[in-house]
């Protein structure tokens, strides 16, 4: 994935760099729509992902009182500060967000409002890493290449829905939002994006009980996807457990909702 960076004159120094997948975004339009679909407010505890060349930081931080950044590459953190309208209200972490403690930012009563792009090349465990502090995020916005915004945001039924489907929806209420055609970047990146929201579940309205063995069900059964559950399944589950959990065993897996997952899943732990 790309960075979501501004492209200004004073930025014309700065090459992209293939190994953080950067392409700047210029289109003012799309930075307006994202920022609005943010709606940041002066309260807010705001963290941003790969603020790059300070494309939405910018507009973030005249709405907020603070905004706090994580940035990976150290050229591109070291000049934020000139890049901003207020570098006073700014903290800048350089570090890998994969690797990083969200709980370290958690304030009393202000949950975190995370935001930015993902890199495409980990975006998968970025995501998981950050549902990981779920119980203290508000909501985040993220960019990323729609087609995997598709399969976040799919229903069953679906060639897009699978396990990324649903094992984030299991913790967050997920929406896709809009779609960024390749020319609101320079240089324009080969796919099409689109921003999507998360919200993490104050109290989850399905609750499996063991999320482990959830995690290994849907992972097994998207593996082998065109089987039936009876076959992919074999010597997980007997045909008692199918009939407790309400599911039909000649079904293939992208038909099941989130419901009848973890119903299965309970059987295994049953």
């Amino acid at each position: 994935m790309y960075q979501i960076n501004a492209l200004n004159p004073k930025d014309e120094g700065h090459q992209a760099r293939k190994r953080f997948g950067q392409n700047f975004l210029h289109d003012q339009g799309v930075i307006a729509k994202i920022v609005r679909s943010v709606s940041p407010r002066a309260g807010d505890n705001i963290i941003e992902i790969g603020p790059g060349l300070a494309a939405l930081t910018s507009p973030l931080i005249g709405e907020c009182e603070a905004l706090t950044v994580l940035e990976l590459d150290r050229d591109l953190a070291a000049g934020l500060p000139g890049r901003v309208p207020h570098p006073e209200r700014l903290t800048i972490i350089e570090t890998d967000a994969l690797k990083f403690d969200f709980n370290s930012l958690v304030q009393a009563e202000r949950p975190l409002r995370i935001v930015g792009n993902l890199p495409y090349n980990i975006s998968t465990p970025l995501l998981f890493h950050l549902i990981e502090f779920g119980g203290k995020v508000k909501d985040m916005h993220f960019m990323l290449q729609k087609e995997v915004v598709d399969r976040i945001t799919a229903e069953p039924n679906s060639k897009e829905y699978g396990r990324l489907s649903v094992m984030i929806q299991y913790y967050c209420k997920a929406t896709f939002l809009f779609a960024v055609p390749p020319g609101a970047f320079n240089p324009p990146p080969k796919v099409t994006s689109a921003v999507f929201r998360l919200e993490p579940y104050a109290v989850k309205p399905i609750v499996a009980k063991d999320e482990k063995a959830l995690a290994r069900l849907v992972s097994h059964v998207f593996t082998q996807r065109r089987k039936t559950l009876r076959n992919s399944l074999k010597g997980m589950l007997n045909e008692g457990a199918f009939e407790a959990a309400g599911v039909d065993p000649m079904a293939r897996p992208e038909t099941l909702t989130l419901a009848q997952f973890v119903a299965l899943a309970d059987q295994m732990v049953a």
